[in-house]
């Protein structure tokens, strides 16, 4: 397990999500769909570290 890799996905979604939540409280669109983005990718991360772990044992 990729321990720093998985760490980067965490950190990712939850940037996301505070970017998302900011971008709702100030009815900004752009920042909204960008947090959802920044969670996508943390999501596509994890997945493939969860991927690279079950090959790996």
């Amino acid at each position: 397990m990729s321990g720093t890799e998985k760490s980067k996905a965490h950190t990712e979604q939850a940037k996301g999500k505070a970017k998302e939540t900011v971008g709702r409280v100030l009815g900004n669109e752009r920042m909204t769909a960008e947090g959802r983005a920044d969670q996508a990718k943390g999501n596509a991360r994890h997945a493939k570290e969860d991927i690279k772990d079950t090959f790996r044992h």
